[in-house]
């Protein structure tokens, strides 16, 4: 599963600025049962907007991180609010449908739901 969420930067404030922060937290994170990797994009023409990927097992995993998360992300998390406005866009089932380029991956069309 997918969790994303967008990260809006105040002003007087960098998008490094919260990348230090999110980088300290996401190697916390990725240590916990069932996580599988993180990224953080810069929206193109527009850097103080960035949009955070973090890819888990499955929602159960995710669920029990955020149940009892470490002190010491919270501390980094709480560190970085002054930085940032984050929205969560949402929790997202791995693709059902995938296309790919002719000669990479499975047939086109074809996925999960296919």
């Amino acid at each position: 599963m997918k969790y994303l969420f967008e990260v809006h930067i105040r002003d007087g404030y960098t998008a490094e600025d919260y990348a230090d922060a999110w980088v300290r937290a996401s190697e916390l994170i990725q240590q916990a049962p069932g996580a599988s990797g993180t990224e953080l994009h810069r929206k193109i023409g527009d850097p103080s907007t960035l949009i955070a990927i973090a890819h888990w097992d499955s929602k159960a995993s995710r669920d029990a991180m955020e149940a009892q998360p470490a002190p010491r992300v919270k501390a980094i998390i709480q560190s970085a609010a002054p930085f940032c406005e984050i929205r969560v866009i949402g929790e997202f089932e791995e693709p059902e449908w995938v296309v790919m380029p002719p000669g990479q991956g499975d047939a086109p069309g074809r996925g999960a739901g296919s």
